[in-house]
């Protein structure tokens, strides 16, 4: 692999309830989330610039699709500290798994917790 590349360019989040989860990233991360219909999916793009080469992703709701708390582990940007987003998840429908944990002064902090749909995923911030 190139070593210029991001070893990853996209990422999918299953849903059941596209409102519903597109209203919980849209409220804990302050974004707005496009949506379509593609391949008989439902998606919602999180907002990205195609030009900056930083990867991006969707949520998706269809066959094959299904929330899980054992799939792969997706860390969002939570910079400048993760606590602002961390602090909106439970009012929005998720919970908190793990607190915001320091890693190490090199790598910074990070935090576990489940979305609206019964997925695990992560934040991470420098501070």
């Amino acid at each position: 692999m190139n070593g210029n590349v991001n070893a990853l360019n996209w990422f999918e989040i299953s849903v059941t309830d596209m409102a519903r989860a597109k209203k919980f990233y849209e409220t804990v991360f302050g974004v707005k989330m496009d949506e379509a219909e593609m391949m008989g999916m439902k998606m919602a793009f999180f907002p990205s610039d195609p030009t900056s080469g930083k990867v991006s992703g969707g949520l998706v709701q269809g066959e094959g699709y299904a929330p899980s708390m054992d799939g792969a582990k997706i860390y969002f940007n939570g910079n400048p500290d993760l606590n602002v987003a961390l602090g909106r998840v439970e009012a929005a429908g998720g919970k908190v798994l793990m607190p915001k944990t320091h890693i190490s002064p090199e790598i910074g902090h990070m935090a576990f917790f489940a979305d609206s749909e019964g997925n695990a995923v992560a934040m991470h911030s420098n501070n």
